[in-house]
């Protein structure tokens, strides 16, 4: 125990040590936001890979693979497919279009300006849908935190909690965008050697009877990822539910961000090669971490529990030091989350509220402390949320991972790629989206167990599709010509 509580204070103090070096760098709004642009690839893929898994890597899909087996190795394979279809199709056209529409900072901000909207529409629905959606996922890594702290130190749930939230606080209100990018990308190696070390460890101590024969004598089914645990098959349409995970990553603010911020396009090719790399390894060993847990764990986990597969493994197959090494790791990946998420979430109040449309004419400065104060606030409801103990990690993540992606993934891409999109279509696509997302979560039974991203990016595509040719703007044509110059007109 005293090992452990030494390996993630000297951890603490990296962290803080990069937020007071990231505060000295931060001048502006732009440094605040998006560091002013001059991240090279290899901090921008591991950050963007850390700030996507969050806790989820380490405690949801470990806890799914526990519960169902290799059916969780549909998620991984959509979020893998995901991951490289977002790398190829968006980042380089957002990071070139996002400079050269008046350097946007945000997406409202983007919005607003490649659609020529000056109704403000643009800017406030994408807000609100950020700050909702946002506050829910903060509140998941708030959640992982807790469950981390609670089974390792025996803190009183809400006070882990709060512990987890307070460490975010800390360097995300210091450095910005300049601190998150630098521990997420340190968070997400920590994250891959921790998930590599407890694999090899479970392989290399299965002995005689191995790993997959220790989970087929506990049941067969485990291993079959065409059935569900009970035996029954899986059907085409729950496989396609399970794989539009992937459909997430074209809407979600935090890791577009990290497109923006990268120091020039020509960088994205090796930063997404990066990217890929890592995101595979971390997958596919997140899924093995939890069918370990099947034949290498000598306790029955059930309910929340089963999402504290990978800290049981850890704690019985390491010496304290380096257990607490791969502890932190979970840390990690949930303050590498919920500190981007925070920060875009900042932005939205500082940059398309505050400077938007109460003080247009703010300072620099001024914004920036905004921005900060825009941190403890919304980390202060995303503590709210976080205080049902019951809640658990991958529900939570799910549906706000699901409301981003259908919000925003099919309005960000065909804003890139279609010059006829138009103002009308951009708003219908946004509210139908993250609406359909809320309505189906609340919908139960037969058809309706298909994860509702799927049905949001559905309605969503074609709402956009419809009004924008319902309602042709020309102005938006134009704008599309000059965020994406000699781009032919389609």
């Amino acid at each position: 125990m005293t090992a452990t509580w030494i390996t993630f204070g000297l951890y603490f103090l990296i962290l803080l040590g990069l937020g007071l070096l990231a505060w000295q760098r931060t001048q502006n709004l732009s440094d605040y936001l998006l560091g002013g642009r001059r991240l090279g690839s290899g901090v921008t893929a591991l950050s963007a890979g850390a700030s996507d898994m969050s806790g989820w890597l380490l405690l949801g899909l470990p806890g799914y693979a526990y519960v169902a087996g290799l059916e969780a190795g549909w998620i991984a394979l959509g979020l893998l497919i995901g991951t490289w279809l977002n790398w190829k199709l968006t980042a380089s056209r957002l990071r070139i279009a996002t400079e050269r529409l008046d350097d946007s900072l945000t997406l409202p901000d983007y919005f607003q300006r490649r659609f020529a909207d000056t109704s403000g529409l643009l800017r406030v629905v994408p807000a609100v849908f950020i700050l909702l959606f946002f506050s829910l996922y903060v509140s998941a890594g708030l959640v992982a935190g807790g469950r981390l702290f609670e089974t390792l130190f025996e803190l009183p749930y809400l006070w882990a909690v709060a512990a987890g939230a307070l460490a975010i606080i800390v360097y995300t209100f210091m450095g910005g965008y300049l601190a998150v990018s630098w521990t997420d990308a340190l968070q997400a190696l920590l994250m891959l050697l921790a998930l590599v070390a407890v694999v090899v460890m479970v392989l290399g101590g299965a002995g005689d009877q191995g790993l997959f024969e220790a989970v087929a004598a506990s049941n067969r089914e485990l291993l079959n990822p065409f059935t569900s645990s009970d035996g029954s098959p899986l059907t085409l349409l729950a496989i396609i539910s399970l794989m539009a995970w992937g459909l997430g990553y074209f809407g979600q603010p935090h890791v577009l961000a990290r497109f923006m911020g990268i120091q020039g396009a020509g960088q994205l090719v090796r930063a997404r090669q990066i990217a890929v790399g890592w995101v595979s390894i971390c997958l596919i060993a997140a899924v093995m971490v939890g069918v370990a847990g099947i034949g290498g764990l000598a306790e029955t986990l059930d309910g929340e529990a089963t999402e504290t597969v990978f800290i049981r493994l850890v704690e019985l197959l390491f010496h304290p030091v380096i257990a607490g090494i791969c502890l932190a790791a979970i840390l990690a990946a949930i303050m590498s989350t919920a500190d981007s998420q925070l920060l875009v979430a900042s932005s939205v109040v500082s940059e398309d509220f505050y400077k938007g449309w109460i003080r247009p004419d703010a300072s620099q400065g001024e914004l920036v402390w905004v921005g900060r104060a825009a941190v403890i606030a919304i980390a202060l409801i995303a503590f709210w949320l976080a205080a049902n103990p019951e809640r658990m990690v991958l529900d939570l993540v799910a549906y706000a991972w699901a409301g981003l992606g259908a919000a925003f993934g099919p309005v960000i891409v065909m804003s890139l790629y279609w010059s006829r999109m138009s103002r009308a279509g951009a708003v219908a696509g946004m509210i139908s989206g993250g609406l359909m997302v809320v309505v189906w979560s609340r919908l139960e039974g037969g058809l309706f167990e298909v994860y509702e991203i799927l049905p949001g990016v559905i309605i969503a595509a074609l709402a956009a599709v419809l009004f924008s040719l319902l309602r042709p703007d020309d102005r938006a044509r134009q704008r599309f010509e000059v965020m994406l110059p000699g781009t032919p007109l389609k």
